[in-house]
């Protein structure tokens, strides 16, 4: 028999679900806003009269970002070092996690490789350190500078190596009893039973690459090699005149800076926006079942 709930308990999940409210109001708000104004006219968005629905619908800014040499460039940046950078972190963080999961008996100096990682994890070397050793690699205005200094996301091998160390023990000594090596141990056996934990360190590092505007500020020379969070960062922070061209200044009669800089912002949400909901359902998952512990 389930009993009614009590006027406490009826008050407290009224709190909660308004608290909740609150907090989902105060999270969507600053992306409705910027809808808003990307596709609002430029007097109304100069003048700050856009809150949450357009004022003069216009849609010249997403015009413009199509013809846009520079955005399209730095799109196309963006979505090769994810493509490169998501690739390389996720290999390195497979390949580090499963041999770190084996237990001190399989893997005898286990515990000197994890003390390394977690020390460089909490004490990092500095900016200065990083941006010498990729000026003398030669790597600066390349790809390779955005994704090699990260290829290995320490917290994503950790939460890994726990989901790996998870998984049934009886896995591991029925496939040795039948002669499995460990490369087919983790091909054919721990990936496929790690889906829930890849996709939520791959979101992790999908979403990093995609987000990270720093190192293409420090690493990059030129604006046909920004990415494209460095290159909206740019036109948020102040507008360059090495941005505009004769076409330029002739919309500056028509649209306003922050209506193309808010469609620009919006068209950079997009690719995570369609990714997200595909991998949202093995995030929560991934990151339980890698904290519970024996």
């Amino acid at each position: 028999m389930v009993r009614d709930k009590t006027f406490a308990a009826r008050a407290w999940d009224a709190t909660l679900v308004a608290l909740m409210a609150v907090v989902s109001f105060l999270s969507l708000a600053p992306i409705i806003h910027t809808v808003a104004i990307s596709f609002s006219n430029m007097a109304a968005a100069a003048g700050g009269f856009v809150t949450f629905w357009p004022v003069g619908f216009n849609l010249e800014s997403y015009r413009k970002i199509i013809v846009d040499p520079h955005f399209g460039n730095a799109f196309l940046v963006s979505v090769q070092r994810v493509l490169l950078g998501g690739a390389i972190n996720f290999v390195l963080t497979v390949l580090m996690a499963y041999p770190l999961s084996r237990s001190p008996k399989e893997f005898r100096t286990r515990h000197y490789y994890m003390w390394f990682l977690l020390f460089t994890m909490l004490f990092s070397g500095g900016m200065i350190p990083l941006y010498l050793v990729v000026k003398y690699l030669g790597m600066f205005n390349t790809l390779w500078a955005l994704v090699l200094p990260g290829a290995v996301p320490v917290f994503n091998v950790v939460l890994l190596m726990n989901f790996f160390r998870n998984l049934p023990k009886e896995l591991s000594e029925a496939g040795t009893i039948d002669g499995a090596g460990p490369w087919f141990m983790l091909l054919r056996v721990f990936l496929p039973l790690s889906l829930p934990a890849l996709a939520t360190v791959t979101l992790f590092s999908l979403v990093g690459h995609w987000n990270s505007f720093f190192d293409g500020l420090i690493f990059m020379r030129s604006v046909e090699s920004y990415p494209l969070q460095t290159y909206i960062q740019q036109l948020v922070v102040q507008l360059s005149p090495e941005y505009l061209d004769s076409t330029n200044v002739e919309l500056l009669d028509k649209l306003s800076d922050k209506t193309l800089n808010a469609a620009k912002i919006m068209v950079s949400m997009i690719p995570i926006l369609i990714v997200y909901p595909f991998l949202q359902r093995y995030f929560i998952h991934g990151i339980m079942l890698g904290s519970v512990k024996e």
